[in-house]
């Protein structure tokens, strides 16, 4: 699988949380001006005016979205998106829906690769987050690549990795080079 759509995701995600205000993503009645144009042409009763509108703006919208001033995506890519950045603290956003149910509680994968920092272990996993181990606890078989990973929501922001079924240690996300 690619790695790069999901690190440009994850990038553009992060540079968005710096730009945009919580408020004005929880705004479910803020839509970008472009968008608000376009469903603006339904208030026109006049047939051949309220077409050439639809023309116009549905163009306008179209040409945002080329110039990716407008970003056009479905529910399968934000949970795409969401599963991506599970383990990040990131703020509640509009960005990744807005359904409880729909938040991401534990994901499963494979191990790509893994090393002792200290006593510490840290696994690289197959869509290319790294988590450091933040327990103290010892792994029965130590981690290698293939090794099947389940990452579980723990209570207080923590997470509890199962490796290749071993007893859960906990663990944070950690950013490239930490």
């Amino acid at each position: 699988m690619n790695m790069l759509p999901k690190t440009i995701i994850a990038a553009a995600v992060l540079q968005f949380c710096t730009v945009a205000t919580a408020a004005e993503l929880h705004d479910n009645k803020s839509r970008p001006p472009v968008f608000e144009d376009l469903i603006n042409c339904r208030n026109i009763t006049e047939p051949s005016a309220r077409l050439a509108c639809y023309d116009q703006k549905s163009n306008a919208l179209d040409e945002a979205q080329r110039n990716e001033q407008l970003i056009v995506t479905d529910i399968e890519t934000m949970k795409e998106a969401r599963r991506g950045l599970f383990g990040f603290n990131l703020p509640k956003l509009k960005i990744f829906g807005t359904k409880n149910e729909d938040e991401v509680q534990e994901i499963n994968t494979k191990i790509v690769s893994a090393y002792s920092r200290g006593n510490k272990w840290v696994v690289e996993l197959e869509n290319g987050a790294k988590w450091q181990q933040s327990d103290s606890e010892e792994f029965r078989r130590v981690p290698i690549a293939g090794m099947a990973v389940k990452i579980k929501k723990a209570a207080m922001g923590s997470f509890f990795v199962n490796v290749d079924g071993q007893r859960a240690v906990r663990m944070k996300r950690i950013n490239e080079g930490q």
